[in-house]
């Protein structure tokens, strides 16, 4: 879900204690507006003017106490469902009695501290976020339509409204595709059970269960019912819904249930992200940032026989002398000329190109879609930059090795891989810092390197 900033307000007669708290809640939480007030009448006239997600005030204020303004905050339509949480060190049994019928949120022992307050304030955002999100709503009742996307809109909620559950399989495919821009994804499906047309709320909810097999988590489902009735209940969850309201619809109970829907979904995404990024960290070398020998070994047969990506040039690298560097410069300064090496190379390929760290000093490079000419130039220039990289003040030459399927088609990769070898050992066999290819007829010069060598003279 597309992250906003969060607008907080604190109130607190003190004015150390309200520049100390704004100051580190700014500190520590990205994306985020701090407003500070003296006093409870100070707090209203923000409110009334400005929306808010969240709101601490402390339990005793200068012109009022912190419970009634919490209840003149609930009494508010724009912030009516607002968190508010109340600061105070010593009235936890006041709270205790009157703090749920007040509409206090939660609250906080400030004998912890400030620091432990804005720590508070962090794990309560996450906890708590606010109605962020685009709800797909199918109704086919212009009236309550018209009524209901009002209460969702007001609350900020993003509403994408249809009449037909065929309609929005069409709109929930087009989110799911992957290059759908963020903002156009749902988050929500909400529909009417009793849908007119062919296809019925109920079918349409088994549809994105069934035949898009999305799960309760990814794309979670309120449905809308006309009868309170126990056995349509059970009918709805076996359907595979999320949960559901009644009509005609309660404002109160609709946006509890789709925060609470919102709050699924939003942990859904977090583990999915850190699920992908564990996957991207498994396949990438730590010490270079380029792909992993394992990534290649999982994808690599793969992405070679993809005709789409013919024709395919494979590339093996080597850092002339590096075990010299290392022994007389430690593994250190040969760890630091590894990096700056993977740092260039993912600037030189684009990204359909599989950079790999092949092992120890070696790389290897899988490029789809490239003829032999620009291949020839690409790594000529490759092999320049690296003589002018200088990592840590170290002067560093590569060998590099050359195969493709131009001519050795229908070739396996590892195939592939064992004729670029012996194009690098040819190259290493012949002075290094050079490029050597491993063609149909043999091993032979890359014509770049030749044309180079002549105006230059021969490297290392």
């Amino acid at each position: 879900m597309k992250k906003k900033s969060t607008s907080i307000m604190v109130v607190d007669g003190s004015e150390v204690s309200r520049t100390i708290i704004a100051r580190i809640l700014r500190n520590e939480m990205e994306n985020n507006m701090i407003t500070t007030c003296g006093t409870g009448q100070e707090a209203l006239s923000y409110l009334n003017g400005g929306q808010f997600d969240l709101i601490t005030t402390a339990l005793m204020l200068p012109d009022m106490d912190g419970l009634d303004l919490t209840r003149a905050t609930r009494k508010s339509d724009t912030h009516h469902y607002t968190p508010i949480i109340v600061v105070s060190g010593d009235a936890d049994d006041r709270l205790l009695r009157e703090g749920f019928d007040a509409g206090v949120t939660d609250y906080f022992d400030k004998s912890l501290g400030y620091q432990a307050f804005v720590d508070f304030i962090k794990n309560f955002s996450r906890r708590n976020s606010g109605l962020v999100g685009r709800i797909l709503y199918v109704e086919d009742s212009r009236t309550a339509a018209l009524v209901t996307c009002s209460i969702m809109e007001k609350h900020g909620l993003k509403i994408t409204h249809t009449t037909t559950a065929e309609k929005a399989l069409e709109i929930i495919a087009e989110s799911l595709e992957q290059d759908a821009e963020e903002e156009d994804q749902i988050d929500i499906v909400m529909t009417d059970f009793y849908l007119k047309g062919r296809l019925t709320g109920g079918d349409l909810l088994h549809a994105i269960r069934t035949r898009l097999h999305l799960s309760q988590q990814e794309m979670p489902v309120l449905v809308v019912t006309v009868t309170d009735n126990e056995e349509r209940q059970v009918e709805v969850f076996h359907a595979g819904a999320n949960d559901f309201v009644t009509k005609p619809i309660v404002e109160e109970v609709l946006i509890a249930r789709i925060r609470s829907l919102l709050l699924i979904k939003q942990q859904f995404n977090a583990l999915r992200y850190q699920a992908e990024e564990m996957k991207r960290i498994a396949a990438t070398d730590s010490l270079t940032g380029v792909r992993s020998k394992r990534y290649l070994l999982d994808h690599g047969e793969t992405f070679l026989k993809d005709k789409d990506n013919q024709p395919v040039w494979a590339i093996l690298m080597d850092i002339d002398h590096f075990k010299k560097i290392n022994d007389n410069l430690g593994h250190i300064t040969g760890d630091h000329v590894l990096a700056a090496l993977g740092e260039l190379l993912n600037q030189s390929f684009p990204k359909n190109a599989m950079i790999i760290r092949f092992g120890g000093e070696e790389f290897a490079i899988i490029m789809p879609n490239v003829n032999g000419r620009e291949i020839h130039a690409k790594a000529e220039v490759l092999r320049r930059k690296i003589e002018l990289l200088k990592p840590m003040s170290v002067l560093i030459t590569i060998s590099i090795g050359m195969a493709s399927t131009v001519d050795h088609p229908d070739t396996s990769l590892t195939t592939l891989l064992s004729y670029a070898d012996k194009a690098l050992y040819a190259a290493k066999e012949r002075g290094r810092n050079r490029i050597c290819i491993y063609a149909a007829d043999g091993v032979s010069y890359s014509p770049m390197a030749e044309n180079s060598d002549a105006e230059t003279g021969t490297g290392q």
